[in-house]
């Protein structure tokens, strides 16, 4: 059995109550992971550690801030079995996606590193004779990071290599679902070096998250949030953090849809589609959720697409060959197992796959899916591609642009202009031409529009969420006042 203890201060304590949670793995059902249990005291502790360490960290240089992001992403790499282990057995995810998910993550810290000396300013022209002005770009503070189970190394690296980089401090609230995966990069953080309570890794049980995120967004030290997750969870954060005026960056749901033209290359559309719907049981914000085909190239493409889908049986993720593991719980199983039943009864074609046996879900793709359904609007998360045929450029966009979602899309064609053309009229905050639509690298800016939250992590842009933009001005000459 694992251990997730509290990480407040560079110490690994246990809750101050002695209290305890344990997370059930979703296959074999015995206790994964023992973890100690926050309490709001422990968790102001935490933002309160924080606090301390901001002015000596915010005042690094920033090549020290990049070497020790750098030595964390080495030491994250050399710990990657330690990193699977725990995401096997927390979220039944497989190997590779765990190998994958260390890959990227060290990555993103990277990344953040290297744009620890990027955050810069400018001068701006004044008309006060003898004025000059700066727009000058510094740390904010404590920043307050939440990060979901499904990608767990890549978005806790995410949610805090940028804040860090920028020279804020991090309070980090692990997922109830994997505390020992969220653990382990704080662990890997603090052994590169960084400053006593730069980092602090807090972990609750579900029925004490709520008021434990209440008080670390209330928390004065607390100058932003940053979530990632669902948005039924991104929308009572972002009013939590509208009643006290902080800042908050949301990256939530999706709806992802892929348009296959009709001069689309069928055999790339398929590759993408296959990766995309059912890459790690569909539980990825980007999945392709909805794929809007034109009608005259549809039968073509489902043939494809359905013997490929065929050759894919979810399994244990222990046995080295598995491709598709289990969902993060029955329940959730059980949530899409519903919605393709939903679907076939109200006359979508169930092409292939749905088998639910416990936490294992079959690929599933359905035809002719239409808005009377449920998952035509409602996001799955999981294995299961919904097909929308449609006649035309016009309606494939209308289509694709028919949800509260707006994260990523893709569009396949072999006339790039028209691709793009239709991209750019798509309402997302991510398009690929002629790729999937799960693509992610941390220098891009990757964030959505409407109901897929807003705010941008990566590169630039990623430091325009994490600083405070100053006006700074030093006057020469004499002043003249009215009075």
């Amino acid at each position: 059995m694992l251990e997730a203890a509290l990480l407040i201060d560079n110490a690994a304590v246990g809750a101050a109550g002695g209290e305890t949670f344990e997370r059930i793995d979703p296959v074999s059902h015995e206790v994964s992971t023992r973890a100690s249990a926050a309490s709001v005291d422990d968790a102001v502790r935490a933002a309160n550690a924080a606090a301390r360490a901001f002015p000596s960290w915010s005042a690094t240089p920033p090549s020290e801030r990049r070497e020790l992001l750098n030595k964390a992403a080495d030491l994250l790499e050399r710990r990657t079995g330690d990193f699977v282990q725990a995401m096997i057995a927390e979220t039944g995810s497989t190997a590779s996606w765990g190998q994958f998910n260390c890959r990227l993550a060290a990555s993103v810290l990277r990344e953040a590193g290297a744009m620890a000396s990027q955050v810069t300013g400018e001068v701006v022209p004044a008309d006060k004779p003898g004025s000059f002005a700066m727009a000058v770009r510094q740390p904010c503070g404590v920043v307050f990071s939440m990060a979901p189970w499904n990608a767990p190394v890549i978005l806790a690296a995410r949610s805090v290599a940028m804040p860090l980089a920028c020279g804020n401090t991090v309070v980090i609230k692990g997922s109830e679902l994997c505390p020992r995966t969220h653990g382990l990069l704080g662990e890997v953080l603090n052994e590169a070096g960084l400053p006593k309570g730069c980092v602090n890794v807090i972990h609750s049980s579900p029925e004490k998250a709520p008021e434990i995120v209440e008080a670390l967004i209330a928390h004065p030290a607390i100058r932003r949030v940053n979530f990632t997750g669902s948005t039924r969870v991104g929308r009572m954060i972002a009013e939590k953090a509208a009643r006290h005026l902080k800042r908050c960056l949301l990256e939530l749901g999706g709806k992802a849809p892929l348009i296959v033209l009709d001069d689309a290359d069928i055999e790339a559309a398929v590759d993408a589609a296959v990766f995309g719907a059912f890459f790690n049981q569909g539980q990825i914000c980007m999945s392709t959720e909805r794929i809007v085909v034109d009608e005259s190239v549809a039968d073509a493409f489902v043939e494809k697409f359905r013997a490929r889908a065929d050759a894919i049986r979810a399994g244990d993720p222990r046995d080295p060959k598995c491709v598709l593991g289990a969902m993060i719980t029955e329940q959730a199983a059980q949530r899409v197992k519903g919605l393709i039943d939903d679907a076939a009864m109200k006359g979508a074609t169930l092409v292939t796959g749905g088998r639910q046996e416990g936490v294992f879900v079959d690929p599933a793709i359905l035809d002719n899916v239409s808005p009377a359904m449920r998952i035509y609007h409602e996001e799955s998360f999981g294995p299961v591609a919904s097909i929308i045929r449609v006649n035309g450029d016009d309606e494939a966009v209308s289509v694709a642009n028919d949800t509260e979602y707006g994260l990523a899309a893709a569009v396949f064609s072999r006339d790039v202009g028209r691709a793009l053309t239709i991209a750019q009229r798509l309402e997302t905050g991510i398009c690929h031409i002629n790729s999937a639509t799960i693509h992610d690298e941390p220098q891009m800016p990757f964030g959505g529009v409407k109901s897929s939250g807003y705010g941008r992590f990566g590169g630039k842009a990623g430091i325009d969420e994490f600083t405070e933009l100053r006006w700074i001005t030093i006057q020469q000459g004499e002043n003249r006042y009215p009075i």
